[in-house]
Order: structure tokens, then C-alpha cells, then sequence
């Protein structure tokens, strides 16, 4: 199914308050709360919405360190990619990852207490896994452009 312009603003909408109550998105979109409120169902029906978050600031629940995490494999044994694979999926500092293309093999999204969690996530998880050749981090300074919203 293809959106139209309609759709899209409210795409629009909901990337920039995901709480907008249907008669808000109505208002927004000049429909009535309950066509406002079917088209939401709809694009969450179809896929287009795959969930509702609230941003939590990450020096608030005390994670100082926010950092990019590049790994470079060294083999391909499906066994040990899938061991990593379970490793980045379950450890809570990951919060993101990326399969790409260059140099790393995985780019990872991290946040930790402080820089000795960092540096015991890479020392005694990362860098000893046998699928591991490499580990590059790069420690963000300041985060001065939150994620955005696609561009719909």
C-alpha cells in the first residue's frame, strides 16, 4: 500500500509527539478525531508505525558515556557469528547495531555508567569473542542533534 500526503503529515505528526490524541491529529490534519484515528490504526495495521517510545535522557538514569563501537570479524563461522550476534542483542549497554559495509564488519551503539563499563564491555566481551579480529570505539562528546525524524 502507498501513503498519501495525508498519511505522511501524520507520519510528520507522530514522529514529532507520539501522544497526539486523535482529536489533536484531527484538528492537525483538518479530519474528524475518528477518520484521524482510523488512518493511525491503519498505518499501524500495515506496518508504517512499529511501536511508541519515550526518550529517556541518558545522563538522567546516570549512563554518562555514549559511544560508537566498531567490529571487525575475523572469521565467519556461522556458530561464532551467531554467538556474537546473541552477545550484542542481549547486553542492555548496546542499544543499537548496524551490519555494514568498509572496514567494520558491526557498528554498535553504546552507553555505559561510565568509561571502565566501556572499557569492560570491550576488554572482557567484545575483544576476547573468537569471531572478533578488531574493536574501534569512539567516545561522543556532545550529542547536540537528537534522532530526528525520517524524512517523510
Amino acid at each position: 500500500m502507498e501513503i498519501d500526503d495525508t498519511d505522511a503529515r501524520l507520519l510528520r505528526a507522530l514522529q514529532r509527539d507520539a501522544q497526539m490524541t486523535s482529536e489533536a491529529l484531527g484538528q492537525h490534519l483538518n479530519l474528524s478525531p475518528s477518520q484521524a484515528g482510523r488512518r493511525r490504526q491503519r498505518l499501524e495495521a500495515e506496518g508504517y508505525i512499529d511501536g511508541y517510545r519515550a526518550r529517556v535522557p541518558p545522563a538522567k538514569v546516570g549512563l554518562g558515556v555514549q559511544a560508537f563501537v566498531s567490529v571487525q570479524i575475523s572469521g565467519y563461522a556461522p556458530s561464532e557469528i551467531k554467538s556474537l550476534l546473541r552477545i550484542i542483542e542481549t547486553r542492555t549497554e548496546i542499544t543499537a547495531a548496524w551490519t555494514m559495509t568498509g572496514e567494520a564488519d558491526y557498528l554498535l551503539r553504546v552507553y555505559c555508567e561510565n568509561l571502565t563499563a566501556l572499557n569492560r564491555l570491550i576488554q572482557e566481551t567484545l575483544l576476547p569473542h573468537p569471531a572478533v579480529a578488531r574493536v574501534q570505539s569512539q567516545i561522543v562528546m556532545d550529542h547536540f542533534k537528537a534522532d530526528a525524524p525520517l524524512p517523510i
